[in-house]
């Protein structure tokens, strides 16, 4: 069964996205969120055979209504990607669709004979998932620096790295942060509700913008609110928008994207399909996330590392702990996590330094590290009180607690490893003349002599050197 925190991300998903019905998958599971009803396929000639396929297969051998397959959304659009329904969207619950399932099942034998997949569900990509970052934001004191602090290197404007950062959009005010004076973008749609309390997620993007310029001050960055709807999109809707970033600004020299889905295969998301192999004729790197289910299971787009046609086109990004010297208990880890960077309780600016804005934690923490860490982890420390664990009734620490953001913060996630990465790669092609970010990206792999232990394994670890290790705190002898 899905774990407390997936549920409570899983109402505060559906709720940003009220006219469309959500459901886990597979079977409960915290491994995916997609649409119910729904299936996708390319446009053209495959959409009509999963349409016809589906059909037969539901008058044939289910007692599902055939009349519900159709198509529901557009054929013509950039990403080349039909949304075809298969079932009534208001059938069943959470816990999974029957119709979806059975679309699935249907197309098994034809996609056999086409050698490619033909349909998907419909996944929900968000912000570095488990539906979630690592923790949520803490209050950092002003007389605290940035860490990673900010490296020495100049701008200037004719060699600036141009980096865009695929998020959530930029607070009003986040040009009162010096490090941010040559970032621009979006701004975030709305920063707080009704009652002047920042929303959750907000200032991910800012945060993320932060780190970048803090490692790699010689890079231009702009940040697109991409993610603005509780850092969630619809796979189908995702691959139209990264379109629509790049066709507005034109490729850049580095992509940070700190989102992404796993969806219980290893060949990618359809919806991205057509980005991808755009994206591979061109000279931009995409560095992604590779997520915080604490998992194995490959994390799109992250996991396209792994793929031959994608290894020099995608830097996977996984997230070390305090440390630095193991990796945090919430990151995914796994053979096609190609390296790692510093992502737990790093500091950067969440908020401008305008005024103080409060902040209502929405997530309890836990008694013991959900994944089973002996360490003082973000999943119990610093202990707080959450809104959606109490709508639960699964927390008897009172109300909520409530914070001052003044501006720094402390957050954790392979979200914010993911711009560290980036970060390096933009300075070593300020520092070593390069032009090709991907050209940059493997000769840093190439020369890079750090490593830290995951799981296990002797991992590749990128350090900026302007980053400041956190003491860690063992709670109880290690196994």
């Amino acid at each position: 069964m899905a774990p407390q925190r997936f549920h409570e991300q899983f109402d505060q998903i559906q709720r940003s996205l009220p006219d469309v019905s959500l459901a886990m998958g597979p079977d409960d599971s915290a491994e995916f969120i997609y649409e119910k009803g729904v299936v996708l396929a390319r446009d053209g000639e495959e959409a009509r055979v999963v349409e016809d396929t589906v059909r037969t297969h539901f008058t044939d051998t289910t007692g599902l209504v055939a009349d519900h397959v159709r198509r529901a959304g557009p054929e013509t659009n950039r990403s080349g990607i039909t949304r075809i329904q298969v079932g009534d969207p208001g059938h069943g619950d959470r816990r999974g669709d029957r119709a979806v399932a059975g679309a699935l099942r249907a197309l098994r034998e034809a996609e056999g004979r086409a050698g490619r997949r033909l349909v998907s569900r419909n996944h929900v990509v968000s912000i570095a998932v488990n539906a979630c970052p690592g923790d949520e934001p803490v209050p950092a004191p002003l007389t605290q620096a940035p860490n990673p602090a900010a490296a020495e290197t100049a701008y200037d404007q004719g060699t600036a790295v141009g980096v865009l950062v695929i998020d959530t959009g930029l607070m009003r005010d986040y040009r009162s942060y010096p490090l941010l004076a040559h970032t621009d973008g979006d701004a975030q749609l709305q920063e707080t509700d009704d009652q002047g309390i920042l929303q959750q997620y907000v200032g991910h993007g800012t945060f993320i913008a932060g780190l970048v310029a803090a490692v790699a001050p010689n890079t231009d960055v702009t940040v697109r609110n991409t993610l603005n709807d509780a850092g969630a999109i619809l796979e189908s809707d995702f691959g139209e928008a990264l379109f629509a970033a790049v066709d507005r600004d034109g490729w850049p020299d580095i992509i940070s994207l700190s989102a992404g889905t796993s969806n219980g295969r290893t060949d990618g998301l359809l919806g991205l399909d057509a980005f991808m192999q755009e994206l591979r004729g061109q000279r931009t790197l995409l560095v992604a996330a590779a997520g915080n289910n604490a998992s194995a299971t490959p994390f799109w787009p992250a996991a396209y590392a792994s793929l031959p046609d994608y290894e020099n086109t995608v830097l996977s990004v996984g997230a070390l702990r305090g440390d630095g010297e193991f990796g945090a208990c919430f990151s995914n880890h796994g053979s096609w996590v190609q390296v790692y960077a510093p992502g737990e309780r790093l500091t950067s600016s969440l908020t401008g330094f305008d005024a103080p804005v409060p902040y209502v934690y929405q997530h309890s923490t836990y008694d013991a590290c959900r994944y089973g860490f002996t360490y003082a982890c973000t999943c119990q420390s610093p202990r707080h009180t959450g809104a959606l664990s109490e709508e639960r009734e699964t927390s008897t620490s009172g109300k909520p607690d409530q914070v001052m953001f003044e501006g720094f913060a402390h957050w954790s996630g392979t979200s914010f490893a993911t711009p560290v990465a980036a970060g390096l790669i933009a300075s070593y092609m300020t520092a070593n003349k390069e032009s090709d970010a991907r050209t940059a990206r493997q000769q840093l792999l190439a020369t890079n002599t750090e490593f830290a232990e995951v799981r296990g394994a002797h991992v590749p670890a990128l350090r900026p050197p302007t980053w400041r290790p956190v003491p860690v705190v063992q709670l109880t002898p290690p196994a």
